[in-house]
């Protein structure tokens, strides 16, 4: 089983071929491909690719599903006996993208 573990929007992800995941929100129509560099972590079922930060010549490619608003949070702030109380809700924009390829490219010292 190929997967890669890539970083965007500052969170990691594992990211899998043929599965999709929610990213926080990049620029980009529906239908767009996007290329992810910041590789950290690969497996291509017998090897793993361990970078140090990060793999050199690995990218992993993806391709936008949606763009979309997640589920809303509640955001409540309270100071006790001081008459102070302030209700917000929020929700985070995200991006839904669908993993098309893995690449290694050349392989780095850390390997396993």
């Amino acid at each position: 089983m190929t997967y890669a573990i890539i970083r965007t929007g500052g969170k990691q992800f594992r990211a899998e071929s043929g599965k999709t995941i929610r990213i926080p929100t990049l620029p980009g129509d529906a239908g767009s491909k996007v290329t992810f560099d910041d590789v950290i972590l690969g497996s291509d079922g017998d090897k793993t690719h361990i970078g140090a930060p990060g793999l050199k010549g690995a990218h992993v490619t993806a391709e936008i599903v949606k763009h979309g608003l997640d589920d809303k949070i509640v955001v409540f702030k309270q100071k006790r006996r001081k008459n102070y109380a302030k209700k917000q809700g929020h929700r985070q924009k995200f991006t839904e993208v669908r993993i098309k390829d893995i690449a290694f490219g050349k392989k780095s010292g850390g390997e396993k």
